[in-house]
């Protein structure tokens, strides 16, 4: 990354903390190394800058909608950032590969399964996009989620600071069993994964997955913890 970007990022991290009171504490459940598949909900665009400058130095990257590179100045800083272009409404296969490239090199991978924004902090429908990616990588996920930024852009229009909750889970390993992953079957590994976020998230968040006591996770495997160290 060149000195330029390294700048640009530092500023963002500044701007985002002068805008936000950060509840940020939590991020130190995130694993210093090793291929991580970050899943998280996705309300506002201050996420992604806020989440991405926060990680640092770990090298993380995340998709981005591919139109995002027709502004010049957005593909200079998504180029600079490494991040990756996706093609909205199809399988891009070529999106896939990097990232199971980064994940390879050790990267983290933030990707929100909704998709796309949705603006009241409810969660939305998520999306099969991230069902591959952990099936053919093995990499664990680990869930994340944001609240408490809904009114971020009318608090900036006001100069008020935003109140940003950063909430961890539990790592696990997404697994098919002895199924043959049909769409129906990688949905509902969608729907499992959303519901690790949706049991984060306060009450009034948790939108169409809100029955969570209804749905046993069948796919969703939570990682052995590590082995205790020997008695000295």
């Amino acid at each position: 990354m060149s000195a330029a970007h390294r700048l640009t990022l530092g500023g963002l991290k500044t701007l985002t903390r002068l805008l936000c009171r950060i509840d940020d504490a939590q991020l130190d459940r995130v694993p210093a190394h090793g291929p991580l598949i970050l899943v998280t909900n996705h309300t506002n665009l201050v996420e992604v800058p806020l989440l991405y400058t926060h990680l640092q130095p770990r090298q993380a990257t995340c998709f981005v909608a591919s139109v995002r590179w027709e502004n010049p100045f957005y593909r200079w800083l998504l180029d600079g950032a490494q991040m990756i272009p996706l093609r909205r409404g199809e399988a891009d296969v070529t999106a896939l590969r990097e990232g199971l490239r980064r994940l390879e090199q050790g990267w983290i991978v933030i990707i929100a399964p909704e998709g796309t924004r949705s603006r009241t902090g409810k969660l939305q429908r998520g999306k099969a996009g991230v069902v591959p990616l952990a099936l053919r990588s093995g990499a664990p996920l680990l869930p994340l989620v944001y609240f408490g930024h809904e009114g971020f852009n009318d608090n900036v229009r006001r100069l008020r600071r935003t109140d940003f909750h950063i909430v961890v889970g539990e790592p696990f390993r997404l697994q098919a069993g002895n199924r043959v992953v049909t769409r129906e079957v990688r949905q509902a590994m969608a729907d499992e994964i959303m519901r690790t976020l949706a049991a984060l998230l306060p009450a009034e968040n948790r939108g169409q997955y809100a029955d969570l006591a209804d749905h046993p996770r069948r796919h969703v495997v939570p990682l052995e913890p590590p082995p205790s160290p020997p008695p000295i």
